[in-house]
């Protein structure tokens, strides 16, 4: 049987900047949000738990629903997927961006923070599965290199973008990606991508296990910081998230066609790529929420001064994205891996202890040292785990990959959030006693400041500044363990060398997916 017809016969250059464009929108909504925080908590009044949630609900249902949108985009056809996803994300940012003030506002921005997930969840695997199929695998590290280098730069045009829009009204903020969207759609249409798919049942029974797995899951541990601990309702949610998790998987592993093909989790390298991005993907979201409350709150800049401190990450970010892919397709993805998890560590850890210093000059060369950490291994791990797919189940793959990813983002906001939240009510508290305010009253003054963040006191005094720094600094220390941990898992599990692609007869028979493609001596 001749091999079906691929995306190969389109202009590559014109699909891949189609899809692009794309999913430019995720991408700069990870950033653009985060600067806009402090302003959209003061107008609408949202407490820290609901401005957190205003960014988690967007990660939750990408995490939610990859997996779903990964498998449609495999069965009902990746273009179509893409242009869906598109229209979903447009209208739903044009909804939060018209967010009312007063009892409603938390509740409505939630909500539609939620559908622009799931618009992102039915297009990003469906995009990236284009780009796979277009590029054969001994191009597909400079291509995806592009790919997510340029859209890492207009994630970097984010924050920049967002503090000046932010100075007029952060409304604008989402209502940004229409435009963005319309060039999306007029490429696709203009380039008309041609992939391969097969039709197949949807899995239902395995979407409503992974929903309410990674929701109750992240929801513990997001509401741990206020509600406490000792609340059982905290442990009950985690554990039954958990539970779902567990059930989800075995499930999957029997059904003849799952929402997610687990089985491919017997490949190691695809394993090792997934356990390495859930344990960076802990940290690489959070920063941008907890950096940009770090420059608005502690160092008392302004939206579009915080959002040109976070361009200097991208700085690192995106060079390094460019040298990791060309790396991958030379000698494979270990190196860049390994030696970007270690890099960030090292970035986090010194970015960190320059936070209580309140000085952003000499924050510099650390913040771009951490992005390109992130940026040497990210497009190297991502890349090599969509690698380990057959060609029929690249948009599966990716949604597996994504999956992963937007959890642990999730997981690492609410964990992260908690650690912030916490260490900045002991400080305050201590801060507050020290000036001889009675330890209840200044136990219940502090409760309100981490839960608000200051801004419900007007000017932030200095001391409230300088106990954020210091509860920053400890998250930043963290995220550097983290990496480090990701360092290690990279160094020993990865194996080296370059991929061979394997195309075997059940890609073109609609059998169980092959494993993928191989690895041959590295060179």
């Amino acid at each position: 049987m001749s091999p079906p017809r691929t995306a190969r016969s389109s202009p590559r250059n014109l699909v891949l900047a189609a899809m692009i464009f794309a999913v430019a929108m995720t991408f700069i909504d990870q950033t653009i949000v985060s600067i806009a925080v402090p302003e959209i908590q003061k107008e609408l009044g949202l407490t820290s738990t609901g401005v957190q949630w205003a960014v988690n609900a967007y990660l939750l249902a990408l995490a939610a629903l990859f997996a779903f949108g990964g498998r449609l985009a495999d069965t009902a056809g990746h273009t179509k997927m893409v242009v869906i996803g598109v229209i979903v994300f447009a209208a739903a940012s044009a909804m939060c961006g018209l967010t009312p003030k007063g009892s409603a506002a938390e509740a409505w921005i939630v909500v539609f923070r939620a559908i622009q997930g799931a618009g992102g969840a039915l297009m990003f695997p469906a995009a990236l599965a284009i780009v796979v199929q277009t590029f054969d695998i001994r191009e597909r590290g400079k291509a995806l290199a592009i790919f997510f280098g340029l859209a890492g730069g207009l994630t970097a045009v984010g924050p920049v973008l967002g503090g000046y829009l932010t100075e007029w009204t952060w409304r604008a903020i989402f209502w940004v990606n229409i435009p963005v969207a319309l060039i999306a759609l007029a490429l696709i249409a203009i380039s008309r991508p041609v992939t391969d798919h097969r039709p197949a049942p949807v899995d239902y029974r395995g979407l409503v296990l992974i929903a309410g797995g990674v929701g109750l899951s992240v929801f513990g541990f997001q509401q741990s910081a206020f509600w406490g601990w000792g609340d059982p309702l905290i442990g009950l949610s985690i554990a039954v998230g958990v539970v779902l998790l567990v059930t989800f998987y075995f499930v999957e592993y029997r059904t003849e066609a799952p929402l997610m093909q687990v089985r491919i989790f017997r490949v190691r390298p695809f394993l090792v790529e997934n356990l390495v991005l859930g344990i960076t993907m802990l940290t690489f979201i959070p920063l941008f929420f907890f950096s940009s409350e770090y420059a608005q709150i502690a160092l008392g800049k302004t939206a579009q001064q915080a959002g040109l401190y976070l361009l200097y990450f991208f700085v690192g970010f995106v060079v390094a994205s460019q040298m990791g892919g060309r790396i991958l397709d030379r000698r494979g993805a270990k190196f860049p891996v390994v030696a970007g998890c270690a890099v960030a560590a090292v970035g986090y850890g010194l970015w960190a202890s320059k936070m209580t210093g309140l000085n952003f000059s000499n924050q510099v060369a650390y913040v771009i040292i951490a992005g390109f950490g992130m940026g040497f291994m990210l497009t190297p791990a991502s890349t090599d785990a969509v690698n380990r797919a057959s060609r029929l189940s690249y948009g599966e793959a990716t949604g597996i990959t994504q999956t992963v990813r937007n959890f642990a983002a999730s997981l690492g906001l609410a964990i992260l959030g908690t650690v912030l939240v916490d260490g900045l009510r002991s400080r305050v508290t201590s801060s507050l006693t020290a000036q001889g305010v009675p330890p209840d009253r200044a136990a219940s003054e502090a409760s309100k400041i981490a839960q608000t963040q200051g801004s419900h006191v007007g000017t932030i005094p200095h001391f409230v500044r300088l106990d954020f720094a210091y509860a920053t600094r400890t998250v930043f220390f963290v995220m550097a363990g983290i990496m480090a941990v990701a360092a290690i898992v990279a160094r020993i599990g990865l194996q080296r060398g370059v991929q061979q692609e394997q195309v075997t007869r059940e890609d073109y028979a609609g059998q169980e997916p092959d494993l993928g493609p191989t690895l041959s001596a590295e060179r």
